[in-house]
């Protein structure tokens, strides 16, 4: 038997007022513009240029001499018509994905069948050839497994062959430019390469060896390894490894014309004044938005028309949409402004001593949090504001993400910045004597005899998001 049932709870829902600010807020400086654009261009009641503002208080002082008896917005408009004040874009919290435009060009498959055509296959051939171009992936290789190519082939083209027949047809287009397209692993891709050398010396002749025969022990710097196997003197590996290391392991990766080129525009730029620093917002950050006039005037004259009519009630309830929309929307503009201004000079203020100079052994231990109670938001509106925003300052352009870092206990019983750290465990490691590269034991060592209580495990941690390999792989002849 069924039952009914009535249950409270209380929940909390985002306003569309705050659902705006915070999708304003993660745009880059480089899309507001754009995204100011596409909200006008659904909203006619927004317009560029300078708000009047004693037009606007004089309105509202007319608005509310009305008399009780006049036009009340109220009676046109439902509870559920809230909907329809939304902005654009608004109902789904997360963000869509847009299509950023790309510059046409010729594609590397573009490229590769044109120099297919110059080959002199049949129709059969053709098709082939085609399909294992169409099997490249961006940066150059083919990682599908023939025989799946082959029944492809005959599923989709209804073509039978053989593997012997593609592997012909895939040597001629690995002859293609760029040199080692269509390679099947790396090793083959430098091999082809070398190959296609105009000039085959002791050199070239070599790394063939070195890349055809001893490459395991090439990956992994096995150096002395290689030595004994070839029986070759050190300065003659030196000149082979040399001439490997300068080879292209990602032939497709240039070429790829879908590659998207973004160019980064600084939020806020900074200057100093003899010591005084000054922060200014990008004026791209500070676009100068009204509410339309002719919107508002229309708004104000419908008390004066019969209030009965439909279709004035069906106008009425347009117009304060739009209007409500287009204050929304500069309202929400407007606290995004100022709260890129309070994070930014909250951050200046906690990190002042290092844009003085830009030294980073002034960057303090920073996290979202230290910068969230100084001006008293939420640690993920900070977030937002860090993971999307730079600044421009007179020795370079910073993500704000750059200065937040934690701390590291130091023998004096101070905090300073892993950036720091980081900064001194890149120069030990720069320093190195590179045919015997420092372990991490012995960096971790150096750093505890510079003050620095560090664990090799954090070692480790901080030279991998440096992007530097272990001491075996630094190794050099």
């Amino acid at each position: 038997m069924q039952k009914l049932g009535l249950i409270q709870s209380l929940g909390q829902k985002l306003s569309p007022q705050q659902i705006q600010f915070i999708k304003l807020l993660q745009v880059p400086t480089a899309e507001l513009e754009a995204r100011i654009k596409e909200e006008m261009e659904v909203n006619p009641a927004l317009e560029e240029g300078k708000d009047d503002d004693e037009e606007v208080s004089n309105e509202e002082e007319r608005a509310e001499n009305t008399d009780s008896d006049e036009l009340n917005v109220d009676d046109y408009l439902n509870e559920d018509d809230y909907v329809g004040y939304k902005m654009q874009g608004d109902g789904n919290h997360q963000e869509e994905e847009r299509e950023m435009p790309i510059s046409s060009g010729t594609s590397l498959q573009d490229q590769l069948i044109v120099q297919l055509g110059f080959l002199k296959l049949d129709e059969t051939q053709e098709i082939i050839g085609r399909q294992l171009i169409g099997s490249i992936e961006s940066d150059g290789y083919i990682r599908r497994d023939l025989e799946a190519i082959m029944n492809d082939l005959a599923f989709s083209q209804n073509i039978e062959t053989s593997l012997e027949e593609l592997e012909e047809i895939l040597t001629k287009i690995q002859g293609f430019d760029p040199a080692g397209i269509a390679a099947r692993s790396l090793q083959e891709c430098l091999m082809i390469q070398l190959e296609k050398k105009e000039v085959h010396g002791d050199e070239v002749d070599l790394a063939l060896k070195i890349v055809g025969s001893c490459f395991e022990e090439f990956t992994k710097k096995h150096y002395d390894k290689i030595i004994k196997k070839l029986d070759v003197t050190d300065e003659a590996l030196k000149d082979a490894i040399h001439m490997i290391t300068k080879l292209n392991p990602k032939p497709g990766g240039t070429n790829d014309s879908l590659v998207r080129i973004q160019y980064l525009l600084p939020d806020f730029i900074l200057t100093n004044d003899d010591g005084k620093l000054e922060l200014i917002l990008n004026s791209k950050n500070a676009p100068e938005l009204k509410v339309s006039r002719s919107y508002s005037d229309m708004f104000q004259s419908y008390h004066k028309s019969d209030k009965k009519d439909k279709k004035l009630k069906e106008t009425v309830s347009f117009v304060k949409q739009k209007l409500d929309a287009a204050k929304w929307f500069i309202d929400a503009v407007k606290q995004r402004q100022q709260t890129l201004l309070n994070t930014m000079n909250a951050i200046i203020k906690y990190q002042y001593d290092f844009f003085l100079d830009g030294d980073e052994s002034k960057l303090r231990p920073m996290i979202l949090k230290d910068i969230a109670e100084i001006i008293g938001m939420d640690i993920s509106t900070i977030s937002r504001v860090a993971n999307s925003k730079s600044i421009q300052t007179e020795f370079g352009i910073f993500p704000l993400k750059y200065f937040f870092s934690e701390g590291i206990a130091t023998d004096s019983g101070e905090d300073v910045s892993s950036r720091e750290v980081k900064l001194k465990l890149k120069t030990f490691i720069e320093n190195e004597d590179k045919s015997k590269p420092l372990s991490d034991d012995k960096l971790e060592k150096l750093l505890k005899a510079e003050g620095y209580n560090i664990a090799r495990r954090t070692v480790a941690k901080y030279r991998e998001q440096l992007n530097l390999p272990v001491a075996r792989l630094r190794k050099e002849l």
